[in-house]
């Protein structure tokens, strides 16, 4: 199962942990990141702040490009961060790049 990351509710995903979490019944919001990618740390601390808010309505996720480059592959994340929905093991959703804390809040909030 995914790592969780202390109290924040972040599930850090695997690509071996990637199906067993979209099909565990929650909405899954997963960030594609990399720890290089500019974006993505302007975007990781509003998912970090929003994770809770969500705790009983979604997994809110993060996965690593870099350490896990098989899931992105198959999925076509070209470019970081790629935000993504899934609902019943089913991409419904995705966005690329950063967005500002109240959008990115309507993208989870309106996939739910």
């Amino acid at each position: 199962m995914a790592d969780s990351n202390g109290s924040n509710g972040i599930q850090h995903l695997t690509d071996a942990d990637f199906e067993s979490v979209i099909n565990g019944g929650k909405p899954v919001f997963i960030d594609f990141w990399a720890t290089w990618c500019g974006p993505c740390r302007i975007i990781g601390p509003i998912v970090e702040e929003l994770a809770p808010s969500f705790k009983d309505k979604a997994v809110i996720a993060k996965m690593d490009v870099d350490q896990n480059p098989t899931i992105p592959q198959k999925l076509g994340v070209t470019s970081i961060p790629t935000l993504m929905m899934f609902k019943n093991g089913k991409l419904v959703d995705r966005a690329v790049g950063a967005m500002p804390r109240g959008e990115l809040q309507k993208f989870i909030e309106r996939n739910l």
